[in-house]
């Protein structure tokens, strides 16, 4: 049972961070109003894939909540019905919660594939929660914790509607990918908890503080690139996709902070680094840290001096969130002697 429940903790994991990635390519390719309403796309389950389809039919069979475009405008189905000789309004009711009625098969269908890696994602952790269970009498906080994602999964799925509804506002673009680093955080410790790798590393107490700074500081780091982002995004709304070259000319003082900032973050992990290798202690997820964390420095620089070149966008954002995963899950071995207290008494 163990060994089930954490493989598909681990699968779990991957696919948040493909939702992570596929949202991530979503925002940078312009198509985050791919499916202009939710959860459904255009009102169906597998979208359009050309314009005409959501043109008014006549003798056609329409849906509830069907869309169609009339006049730049969207209009829903208000019941079953098939639709006469000429189109009647009185069968149809506008989409009152934003404007936007555009249709673009490519963002439609990169948008629908996002969806469906956030239902798998959905799926798998649904699998995390009902195996936890049988840890009930055993380990209550891992079903706790199971809980917690589950939640989180869903008030990520209704964040996920309120973006669209609110066509793409920014802040809540932001609180999307907080919430995202939740379940994220709350994965990596149900991870560690059930991992069966034992560690004998005895940490001392600076690396133990290092490791504690250097994962604050990614916080502070990743914060600082949100509001980076967040200006971006205002710069693309404003620029539009093609004008590259102006999304941060000129460039807010928060990014001169945020590039400055990377240098005490790479710091901070060097040197933690080298503390770590000069008493022979063995994390080797540190090595991942620190190729994660030079990747991410390296597509920062691309963006800025080659006005972001394709999907460095994208990889800049996942390489952030799999620095923040990477450094908790060190953090939870460098004290690993209380996660896994009674360790035993998971084989069941």
């Amino acid at each position: 049972m163990k060994k089930r429940f954490h493989f598909w903790i681990g699968i779990s994991l991957v696919l948040v961070y493909i939702v992570i990635a596929a949202g991530a390519i979503v925002r940078v390719t312009g198509s985050g109003m791919g499916c202009p309403d939710w959860p459904k796309c255009f009102g169906y389950l597998i979208p359009p894939t050309e314009r005409g389809q959501l043109d008014w039919i006549s003798e056609h069979n329409y849906k509830t909540g069907e869309v169609i475009i009339v006049n730049e405008n969207l209009r829903v189905a208000k019941k079953n019905f098939t639709s006469a000789n000429e189109y009647s309004e009185s069968n149809w009711e506008p989409y009152v919660k934003h404007d936007y009625a555009h249709f673009n098969a490519f963002h439609t269908w990169v948008e629908f594939i996002n969806r469906l890696a956030g239902a798998l994602a959905g799926i798998a952790t649904l699998i995390v929660g009902i195996l936890s269970l049988s840890y009930w009498k055993q380990k209550k906080r891992i079903v706790f914790f199971s809980v917690f994602v589950n939640l989180g999964m869903g008030f990520q799925a209704w964040l996920g509607k309120t973006v669209v509804d609110s066509n793409l506002l920014p802040t809540k673009i932001s609180l999307h990918m907080i919430m995202a680093l939740f379940i994220v955080a709350f994965l990596v410790y149900l991870y560690a908890l059930t991992s069966s790798d034992e560690s004998k590393n005895t940490s001392t107490l600076k690396i133990k503080n290092l490791g504690i700074i250097a994962f604050v500081l990614t916080l502070i780091q990743i914060s600082i690139g949100t509001q980076v982002r967040q200006f971006v995004d205002i710069q693309i709304d404003f620029h539009g996709m093609e004008q590259v070259v102006k999304w941060l000319n000129p460039a807010p003082i928060k990014f001169y902070v945020h590039r400055s900032f990377s240098l005490i973050v790479i710091l901070i992990n060097a040197y933690l680094f080298y503390n770590i290798q000069k008493i022979n202690l063995r994390f080797p997820i540190y090595n991942w840290v620190l190729l994660i964390l030079g990747t991410e420095i390296l597509t920062g620089i691309l963006m800025y001096y080659f006005d972001f070149p394709i999907a460095t966008q994208p990889l800049h954002l996942l390489l952030a969130s799999l620095l923040f995963g990477g450094q908790l899950y060190f953090l939870l071995q460098l004290f690993n002697q209380n996660l896994n207290t009674n360790s035993h008494d998971l084989q069941i």
